[in-house]
């Protein structure tokens, strides 16, 4: 039997999937404000919206294992292409809020946890 999706799962899905779009082709011209704020908006919805109990210890370590990849291996796709390390900075700019906000989830429900 087929899982029902409510309409949040799927608000959360696209904006996951936007929001990766929207960052590797932003990779290909300089950052700019205007798709910063909306990269920023759509990793916050990704945060509160598409990131379930159970799924938090496995985002979490995903997305610190892709900041630390970003932060030591973007020098090193810098000599390969400014374009792949640019997309790389922008899929940051889209993750570091989700990631932020799932991380809050986590110590909220660990200090509320008796």
């Amino acid at each position: 039997m087929a899982k029902k999706v409510n309409m949040v799962q799927k608000i959360g899905g696209w904006a996951f999937i936007l929001g990766i779009i929207i960052a590797l082709i932003a990779g290909f011209w300089p950052l700019n404000t205007v798709v910063t704020a909306i990269l920023i908006i759509l990793g916050l919805l990704v945060g509160f919206l598409n990131v379930t109990g159970k799924e938090t210890t496995p985002f979490l370590l995903a997305t610190v294992s892709l900041v630390i990849v970003s932060t030591f291996g973007g020098a090193v796709l810098g000599n390969v292409s400014s374009v792949l390390q640019n997309m790389l900075d922008v899929l940051i700019v889209f993750v570091i809020p989700a990631t932020i906000v799932v991380a809050i989830k986590a110590v909220y429900n660990l200090a509320s946890a008796e």
